[in-house]
């Protein structure tokens, strides 16, 4: 897997997840128990991985809606 970013805000995250999954990827979320655990308060941020095959493609998906961040 590979980690893309590392996100607190729920909003962005289900954005970004939608944008690679329309891409035909396979987004995965990662420490959402963490994150749950912690109430939510953006201690802790979730990460944004897609398998490493994918890593390419997710990069230029992200890229071209103006969501990476270098």
């Amino acid at each position: 897997m590979r980690v893309l970013l590392r996100e607190s805000d729920p909003v962005r995250l289900g954005f970004l997840q939608a944008l690679l999954r329309d891409a035909g990827l396979s987004p995965l979320l990662l420490d959402g128990h963490i994150s749950a655990v912690e109430g939510r308060i953006g201690a802790f941020p979730q990460r944004l991985a897609v398998p490493e095959p994918e890593a390419a493609a997710a990069e230029a998906v992200l890229r071209e809606a103006g969501e990476w961040r270098d």
